[in-house]
């Protein structure tokens, strides 16, 4: 069964669409669309058959999550936080962990989150761990602060992480109710302030051995399941900006037929990375005969998102600089791609691609 080709999927998508303006304006948990994507069967994409879900293949989940961000990003964004934890802990070894929480993730009647980037991209030039880590007598003590947490004071759970003495690190799924965490107020952001996005603090929260993920074992994000930093799961999201940001072009172009030659060179483009990120997923492509690297994919996602919303201003003319005029929010929303999960080539060659008139 196709999950992306049902009646429910394309009323949950005209639904996102239709509200994705609100979230921006009121700064509201989307709520609302999280249970209109349970309704879909969405949240059971990244969770195996045999714990209650679909378990669909990359290429769909890839073309997914494209189409969910072209209708709202926010929330778009907020569904891979949450399938970043299930697919953690669906990638455990831990059974009796799976047990606990998959099913019920499937179902939507919990809420998990990750706080990872401080493992990953973020705070990697600090020389003390954002969050330390020990372990002894089947017990994991945490002591720090995960500085970005999507949804922290909706969750009920956050699969996070710390580092021990002897660089190597652990990934749990650390109860929001445990004693000694306490989330911050959410950062205020150019855009995806709906997210909720901020800190969580962890003092010297301590765990039982049975919420272990993955650990204590050196560069634990790069174990299993879920995605890294510059994964492809970010690349379809910034597509997805694009695309949403292209297809306004085009209306315009109705109207105005010296925009068809911007809008046609800014379509190739899309359809090229269209084409590459279903290779890279899996799927068979009839345009394009060699995949390219993940990385690739990234760079030359946030390049069309970057400059799609730049292009949609720009054709969307006075009207476009007013406060309110969708072009101005694609434009703080293509500059998260900038900081999101955002390894260093990918940001080099951002910073080559502004600062022109540096050669590669």
């Amino acid at each position: 069964m196709d999950m992306l080709k049902n009646t429910r999927f394309e009323q949950a998508l005209e639904s996102l669409e239709q509200l994705s303006a609100s979230l921006e304006q009121n700064q509201e948990w989307p709520d609302k669309q999280l249970q209109e994507l349970g309704d879909a069967g969405v949240l059971g994409w990244v969770i195996p058959p045999e714990w209650g879900g679909f378990g669909v293949s990359d290429a769909e989940l890839m073309r997914g999550y494209q189409r969910l961000a072209s209708a709202c990003l926010v929330t778009t964004f907020v569904l891979t936080q949450r399938n970043g934890a299930c697919q953690r802990i669906a990638g455990a070894t831990n059974s009796e962990l799976k047990a606990e929480l998959l099913p019920p993730l499937a179902r939507g009647e919990i809420f998990a989150t990750v706080g990872i980037s401080h493992l990953t991209t973020s705070r990697q030039h600090i020389r003390k761990p954002a969050v330390q880590a020990s372990h002894s007598n089947g017990r994991i003590v945490l002591d720090g602060e995960v500085p970005w947490v999507t949804g922290a004071k909706y969750a009920d759970y956050i699969v996070t992480g710390g580092t021990c003495e002897d660089s190597k690190q652990v990934l749990v799924a650390v109860p929001t109710k445990v004693t000694g965490l306490s989330v911050a107020e959410p950062a205020k952001m150019l855009a995806l302030n709906a997210s909720q996005t901020g800190a969580v603090h962890l003092d010297n929260v301590e765990l039982d051995h049975r919420m272990l993920i993955a650990g204590p074992i050196e560069n634990v994000m790069k174990q299993g399941q879920g995605g890294g930093a510059g994964s492809l799961t970010t690349s379809a999201l910034a597509i997805g900006a694009a695309s949403r940001c292209i297809d306004r072009i085009k209306e315009e172009s109705g109207r105005r037929p010296d925009l068809v030659e911007f809008h046609d060179s800014l379509a190739d483009d899309l359809q090229l990375l269209v084409d590459d990120l279903g290779i890279s997923s899996g799927a068979e492509s009839e345009t394009t005969q060699q995949s390219a690297t993940a990385e690739d994919i990234r760079q030359r996602a946030n390049s069309l998102v970057l400059r799609a919303s730049q292009a949609y201003l720009a054709a969307s003319k006075g009207a476009g600089f007013v406060d309110g005029h969708p072009a101005g929010r694609a434009i703080r929303e293509a500059m998260f791609f900038l900081v999101w999960s955002c390894p260093q080539p990918v940001l080099d060659a951002a910073l080559r691609e502004l600062a022109c008139s540096i050669s590669n």
